[in-house]
């Protein structure tokens, strides 16, 4: 059908796919070296930062380099970090590890609390101030192809029904055409995911590995606030059955991040992530922290946590790859922000480099020599055993001998451990259900935890009805002949939105239901599914989640 629609064209120097900090990072680059190229920006959320979702403790290196006046800008990093905390709980109790056993790299002074979709927000104000243009609300849902050249992607096409055919109000879309194509779309993006294949980017490296991260935002009592200070904890609620943690981070006006993240790596298919999330606001220091506040956002969001060996390639025949498309997030700092934007200031001097030597729609296969001699690197190569170490070694482990490494690495530049392999991806760790024990959780109180639900309604997710839902099948059949008697219908737990369930059809046989109107984009689904059925792809643009101050 795609090949039969005739669509308008429009012609740019440099076409980019995401209004994240890596996207918009290149975009106001390109225009900082060379004014007169036209450059676009395209975001599939209703406007700049409606999906953004990250912690996030921001290390400011990134806007220092790209813009190095951002405080006389008004950039909104109003809340610098006064306090770093690290806990192990227990079930009722809590170990504090002293600061200064801690690596210099978890040093938080000098970053501040944020929220990412404000600063993308500020950052889009300063690329339209460069006349870059930029598209909210509009997802890019195909590449165009020239032989084996992506020229371009498919963006704004509206209207198709529940089948994929053009209903009655249906709108076919733009083609952006630019002599380079740069992909930011974030984790698990569904373009860079079959650019990836396409190539075989991944062919040399491991397998890219994440967690699923999930952030409520409260507003507590003034006494309990704390402006400014951070507290990262691992250990319970997940004990042995996963790896993660959580952080809470107290920025201005009362308002606190609750966040949790869970390794997608687990084996236990009875776990649930979500609920997890939900009962470790519960142990007596954050409920304490919490009680007579209120939440006011929740959302939730995959995170790439191979690091530096699970990178892709990052160049293609015809554009880049950037930001957390790549997977550049140091695991141990629980932060990727800073990367993504040094990534797309790269990517712009790549580009413009090339441009001005001649050259269009090349693989810049130099790009990687440009990202090994990087800060990337240097952030990304100390920390690239961790994640691996946490897999094998479980969470004491990796705390003595990975901090051991990272110590050996930031003082002498010295690894006695190589580079670990991850082996596996997170789909094939997934166990049988009959090897593991179900895990009972408390029913969510309503005051401190919550049913997915009703938090879904603070993501303020919507997708319009009638249309092709965004969420596809390979096989019909699979998740009822297969993941439901095999490894317990694990979509029904995994999801953070509740999007799949099993349920009884008229005749009492199970059947699987996907409520794709709760999806938040997480992307965990196309990530855990172990049977690897599942593909998530853009929704019409402007749907999904509209995040605020997250």
């Amino acid at each position: 059908m795609a090949e039969a629609i005739e669509r308008e064209a429009m012609e740019y120097d440099v076409v980019v796919v995401g209004a994240g900090p890596a996207g918009l990072s290149t975009a106001i680059r390109l225009k900082q070296i060379d004014p007169d190229l036209s450059v676009v920006v395209l975001e599939k959320g209703s406007e700049v930062g409606a999906h953004i979702l990250s912690g996030a403790v921001l290390d400011p290196v990134g806007l220092d380099a790209l813009i190095p006046d951002w405080k006389e800008k008004g950039a909104p990093l109003n809340v610098p970090v006064t306090d770093d905390k690290f806990v192990v709980l227990g079930e009722d109790g809590s170990m504090r590890l002293p600061n200064a056993l801690m690596p210099p790299l978890m040093n938080n002074h000098g970053n501040y609390i944020v929220s990412m979709g404000n600063v993308c927000r500020w950052m889009a104000e300063q690329a339209e101030e460069l006349e870059v243009e930029i598209f909210p609300g509009f997802a890019a849902s195909q590449l165009v192809m020239e032989g084996d050249v992506v020229k371009g992607v498919v963006a704004g096409e509206f209207g198709l029904d529940a089948e994929g055919n053009p209903g009655p109000d249906y709108e076919p879309g733009i083609e952006l055409r630019g002599k380079y194509v740069v992909i930011a779309e974030g984790v698990r993006g569904s373009l860079a995911k079959q650019i990836i294949s396409k190539y075989e980017l991944d062919k040399d490296s491991e397998p890219q590995k994440y967690g699923l991260g999930m952030k409520e935002l409260w507003e507590v009592k003034p006494e309990k606030h704390r402006e400014g200070s951070v507290l990262h904890t691992m250990g319970w609620p997940l004990g042995g059955e996963a790896g993660g943690g959580s952080f809470v981070y107290h920025l201005d006006n009362n308002q606190v991040y609750v966040g949790f993240v869970v390794h997608l790596n687990y084996k236990n298919p009875h776990l649930f992530p979500y609920m997890e999330f939900q009962r470790f606001k519960h142990h007596p220091m954050i409920a304490e922290l919490l009680e007579g506040g209120k939440r006011i956002a929740y959302g939730a969001r995959a995170i790439s946590e191979g690091g530096w060996q699970s990178r892709p390639k990052m160049s293609f025949p015809g554009g880049l790859i950037v930001g957390c498309s790549a997977g550049l997030v140091n695991v141990p700092r629980i932060k990727g922000n800073h990367n993504a934007m040094i990534s797309g200031k790269l990517a712009a001097e790549q580009i413009t480099e090339a441009l001005k030597a001649g050259r269009s729609s090349d693989d810049l296969i130099e790009f990687e020599g440009t990202i090994q001699d990087s800060a990337i690197k240097k952030d990304l190569y100390p920390v690239r055993n961790v994640k691996p170490m946490w897999s094998k070694l479980g969470m004491l482990g990796s705390l003595s001998l990975g901090g051991l490494d990272m110590q050996l690495q930031n003082r002498f530049g010295l690894s006695l451990m190589g580079t670990f392999k991850h082996g596996a991806s997170d789909a094939e760790m997934t166990g049988k259900a009959a090897d593991h024990k179900e895990i009972t959780y408390p029913k969510p109180d309503g005051v401190l935890s919550f049913d997915r639900l009703t938090n879904v309604a603070y993501s303020f997710t919507n997708h319009g009805e009638g249309q092709k839902p965004h969420l596809h099948l390979k096989d019909d059949s699979v998740p009822v002949d297969i993941n439901l008697p095999v490894y317990g219908g694990p979509s029904a737990r995994y999801c953070p939105a509740g999007v799949y369930e099993f349920v009884k059809d008229d005749a009492g046989k199970d059947k699987f239901q996907i409520n794709y109107q709760n999806c938040v984009h997480c992307k965990t689904c196309d990530i855990k599914d172990p049977s690897q059925n599942i593909v998530w792809t853009t929704p019409q643009g402007g749907e999904g989640p509209n995040y605020p101050n997250m």
